[in-house]
């Protein structure tokens, strides 16, 4: 892969992410976004190849796998949490959707402190533990976006790597979702300023006689 190919498909997977997450896509979204997140990664490949810096690419593929098995271990905890949830109340997943069931439920008397507080409590821990691994996916994000500024001359990379760890921090509150969107933005415009041809070196103008 060259340079150029690699500065392309990173370019056009950052646009794709950047388009994947408006909402009037509907359930297109996340096939879009990934689409883009595997070109990105791809193109992150191909830099690390031409630069001889394999942490370009490691580093961002560590960073992906760490958000995914984030992903994975919440829902696997909210699950269970919800299985325990409904058995509390005498309910199962099969009859959640049986009309006649619910309504011979006696609402007031099953739904108690005594069995919602632990409910809660799972769904807290479970938001703690996708946070964790989202500021851990994050940080090997910069790492990665960091090197591949270092070895591009392309600032914008870093930037969009410290604005990525910044809106991890910051997602318990709505801008820290509207930095990371900025941050894949600014990825698009670092992608498309990088170099593909060393720069011109001019040669001094030859000295006049004396």
């Amino acid at each position: 892969m060259t340079l150029e190919s690699s500065k392309n498909l990173g370019g056009v997977g950052a646009i794709l992410i950047v388009i994947g997450t408006l909402p009037f896509l509907g359930a297109y979204t996340s096939i879009i976004s990934l689409i883009g997140l595997i070109l990105v990664l791809i193109a992150l490949n191909g830099l690390a190849n031409h630069y001889n810096e394999r942490g370009i690419f490691n580093y961002a593929l560590y960073g992906i796998l760490t958000f995914i098995v984030g992903g994975v271990v919440t829902v696997a905890v909210v699950f269970v949490a919800l299985v325990d949830f409904l058995s509390d109340i005498g309910l199962s997943l099969s009859n959640l959707t049986d009309p006649t069931a619910l309504s011979r439920i006696d609402w007031p008397s099953i739904v108690t402190l005594d069995t919602v507080l632990p409910f809660l409590a799972t769904l807290l821990l479970a938001l703690v533990v996708l946070f964790v691994f989202l500021v851990v996916s994050a940080f090997l994000i910069r790492r990665s976006l960091n090197l591949t500024s270092a070895k591009t001359g392309v600032g914008l990379f870093g930037t969009a790597g410290l604005l990525i760890l910044i809106g991890a921090f910051l997602t318990i509150v709505i801008i820290g979702f509207l930095l990371i969107w900025i941050a894949a933005i600014l990825l698009i415009v670092a992608f498309f300023q990088i170099r593909t041809q060393p720069a011109a070196v001019t040669s001094p103008p030859p000295a006049l006689p004396q």
